[in-house]
């Protein structure tokens, strides 16, 4: 039989931003509730190393610092629903939304953090490989190929940006692009050519990943001739975008071009009061746990002044 459940905060997704929002919340006294999604933990519980998250000197695993903190959020008060949200109406304050199991969430204020996901190629051996080798974050991971060679795939300005970076540490990094010119901006496509660690293979597009236990190459095709050939590599980054979890909100929030939630400048505020985005779902720049959890902070911060002066509001007129 389906429920109704009623809170001060409904936050929709439980990675570092849903989580940080839940337990900033749950300190203020709003008995946040989490609506947990199709990926409990976000894109946390499928990387395996983590050494840029602050506060531990050791690699520490992703899903055990996504274990741990939905167990502060919990242990200060957040309700955790496992259900996924099929629709949401924002019309008016009680916002609702509506879970898969039929169930319906209410709350005064709602926090979107719904993430977002990389794009991948979906060819073989990507999905095996992943985390060992195969990745979609060049500043999560490229600390773990110090004097090695990596290739990059992609030919935006995500895929520069990457290729840039893993120069930092990788020996050689190879750029991988189906076509014969890229289309990041000018500037970085100058800065690529110009570095001595960097060359660019045209018109490739990469048909599989090849090892067993650990990436030890790609395979190749050429879009032009159609020939096939093979690139030993130790890693191998994904580099063709991110997409935000936003066709939810689609008819009632502003996205920008890329389908992220559009908000205020430097704050998590979207176009309607009570209503906060943070996380990957809003920040299509940094993408980073780190940030995603300050991003989440700021929205529980904001979701309580708003409540705060909305029942100070509403006292004020009964007391007239």
């Amino acid at each position: 039989m389906a429920t109704t459940h009623r809170t001060r905060m409904l936050i929709l997704g439980s990675g570092p931003a849903g989580l940080t929002a839940a337990i900033y919340g749950a300190r203020a006294g709003m008995n946040p509730i989490v609506v947990q999604g199709l990926q409990p933990g976000g894109q946390l519980t499928i990387t395996t190393d983590v050494e840029n998250y602050p506060g531990f000197r050791d690699v520490i695993q992703g899903p055990w610092l996504m274990q741990e903190m939905q167990a502060q959020a919990e242990h200060v008060g957040t309700r955790m629903v496992w259900d996924t949200i099929t629709r949401v109406d924002l019309g008016q304050s009680p916002f609702r939304a509506f879970g898969d199991s039929g169930d319906i969430y209410e709350g005064d204020c709602v926090v979107i953090a719904t993430g977002a996901q990389a794009r991948w190629l979906g060819v073989p051996g990507e999905a095996a490989l992943a985390g060992k080798g195969v990745s979609a974050c060049a500043t999560c991971d490229g600390f773990f190929y110090r004097g090695k060679t990596v290739v990059v795939i992609g030919g935006g300005n995500t895929a520069v940006e990457e290729a840039l970076y893993l120069t930092n540490h990788a020996r050689e990094v190879v750029l991988i692009h189906r076509r014969d010119s890229l289309r990041a901006e000018r500037i970085l496509q100058d800065r690529l050519a110009a570095h001595p660690k960097i060359s660019v293979l045209w018109n490739k597009a990469v048909t599989s990943f090849i090892g067993d236990t650990a990436l030890t190459g790609v395979a190749l095709v050429d879009t032009v001739t159609g020939s096939t050939s093979e690139l030993p590599t130790d890693g191998a980054f994904v580099a063709i975008g991110h997409a935000p979890a936003t066709e939810l909100f689609r008819d009632t929030l502003a996205l920008d071009a890329g389908g992220y939630i559009v908000v205020a400048a430097g704050t998590p505020k979207t176009a309607i009061p009570g209503v906060f985005a943070c996380g990957d779902v809003m920040d299509h720049t940094y993408r980073q746990a780190v940030t995603a959890a300050g991003t989440g902070c700021m929205a529980a911060l904001d979701a309580e002044r708003y409540l705060a002066t909305r029942d100070f509001a509403a006292l004020s007129e009964a007391a007239q």
